[in-house]
């Protein structure tokens, strides 16, 4: 048996750049994509969620997404494309075209779909039944040409109204394995690869990303140790940093195809390649090498059985089943991201127009080239003025860039300074404090600078006239 399989997620079409229309990298990336399905011919495109960058994407965003399926499908007609909502579609806007889709070997999964289960127990004596997770709907078979299968557990983003358990994670991960359970029963010989958009326990993300913090939020996390009758390979779309699942060698995230902020500029991109069983030729070569190394393998494992173990993964897989095996295909974004300087040096305006024109590239006959740069200045406030800013944007905008961003930098304030005179070392001295002293010391900490007297004041007169 030997099928191919193309893996990603988090394509995020109709998204902005700080205000930058990125369409042309999207088209970029699909055409590289339809590179990749011509020279692959797999049997099956998994799109693990975030098709879209919001849940009502712009005609232009949803007409590059239907001309890319038509493409597909019509470059290898025997391709199963398989596509499930993620955190950021809607899920109904997305299935609205699935019965036509379907025709073309295009299967869309944006809601889990329940039927009605008559009453068998007694808590169903007052409702007369209950309802019921449609899990065949999410079981989709893949066939290659020769007939032989893989089933895919296609699992869209769990929304709260579909895990109405009373703890989010504990839900998602229920269902997770009562999926996998009901897909080996009903084929039991098959492998099971699985889609699906979370966030997963111990995901690597990017410091001071509100891209990914937004919609993680802190009640999503989902952990996947200990799962033991576990698919044997498992590609999820949601965090953007393409990374193994924490405990797992069974579990990746194929990451997103482009930075979605300058947090991730660091970010590789690309999709799977995931190939379950070996080719004739593969298969041969494996059986000739076996023969020849048949007495000293068989040695090793009786020395050492543990070792020979983790020979056997490394060399046939990255998963739980040694017929499967990924490869990564890297993608290189249409636009880099870069941000000067690297780190917080204070720099004089004739030291950033030094960088500046040292770091960037010329325009060529004044016009932007298709692979400019987006580009982030980190400003130490006190050291520049407002005409120095603005030279500086210009200086960048001249060049084969985007100013996409400037970051000030304050200073952090010494709250030594406006702490007060009473030392914090108990309870006692907290409930004891001074309120003003609290008060003054809150507003430093989020504005970055102390009150002035004139509000010191107004803040003295409310305490004393709410003491009366």
């Amino acid at each position: 048996m030997s099928m191919k399989i193309l893996a990603t997620s988090d394509w995020h079409l109709g998204n902005l750049f700080h205000g930058n229309d990125r369409l042309p990298e999207h088209k970029h990336f699909l055409q590289w994509l339809l590179v990749q399905i011509a020279e692959q011919k797999p049997d099956a495109l998994l799109v693990a969620g975030d098709i879209f960058d919001n849940g009502n994407p712009s005609a232009a965003a949803q007409t590059v997404y239907y001309e890319f399926l038509a493409d597909a499908t019509h470059l290898c007609p025997n391709m199963q494309i398989i596509i499930t909502a993620g955190n950021h579609d809607s899920a109904s806007r997305l299935e609205a075209p699935r019965p036509l889709l379907a025709r073309y070997h295009v299967e869309i999964r944006g809601n889990v779909r329940k039927i009605w289960q008559q009453g068998e127990n007694e808590n169903d004596n007052k409702t007369g039944g209950h309802w019921l997770y449609s899990y065949d709907d999410l079981i989709i078979p893949v066939s290659n040409e020769e007939g032989e299968e893989v089933i895919i557990l296609a699992v869209p983003f769990l929304r709260s109204d579909v895990v109405q358990n009373a703890c989010y994670s504990q839900g998602v991960n229920a269902f997770l394995r009562e999926l996998t359970a009901e897909a080996r029963k009903k084929y039991p010989d098959r492998k099971c690869i699985m889609m699906a958009h979370m966030y997963a326990k111990g995901s690597d993300i990017a410091k001071k990303d509100a891209s990914e913090k937004i919609i993680i939020g802190g009640q999503e996390e989902v952990d996947l140790e200990g799962w033991n009758d576990h698919p044997d390979y498992m590609t999820c779309g949601h965090i953007h940093k393409r990374q193994h699942i924490r405990n797992t060698n069974w579990a990746r995230y194929t990451g997103s195809i482009l930075p979605m902020s300058f947090a991730e500029k660091d970010y590789i991109h690309g999709i799977d390649l995931i190939t379950i069983g070996c080719d004739k030729g593969e298969k041969e070569e494996m059986e000739a090498k076996k023969e020849m190394e048949a007495k000293k393998k068989e040695d090793e494992m009786k020395e050492n059985k543990d070792g020979m173990k983790e020979e056997e993964e490394k060399e046939n897989c990255k998963g739980k089943s040694k017929d499967i095996k990924v490869d990564f295909l890297e993608y290189k974004p249409q636009h880099s991201l870069r941000i000067l300087p690297e780190n917080e040096e204070e720099l004089t305006i004739k030291k950033w127009q030094k960088l500046i024109h040292s770091e960037l590239s010329e325009r060529m006959n004044g016009e932007l080239s298709d692979h400019f740069d987006y580009v982030m200045l980190k400003v130490k406030q006190e050291k520049l003025s407002n005409d120095d800013i603005k030279e500086l944007e210009n200086l960048v905008n001249e060049k084969d860039a985007v100013l996409s961003k400037i970051q000030r930098i304050i200073p952090q304030l010494d709250l030594s300074t406006i702490q007060g005179s009473q030392q914090i070392t108990s309870i006692e001295d907290i409930v004891n404090r001074p309120p003003l002293d609290t008060l003054k010391e809150a507003f430093a900490i989020k504005h970055n600078a102390p009150m002035n007297e004139r509000q010191e004041k107004m803040l003295s007169d409310l305490l004393t006239t709410s003491s009366l």
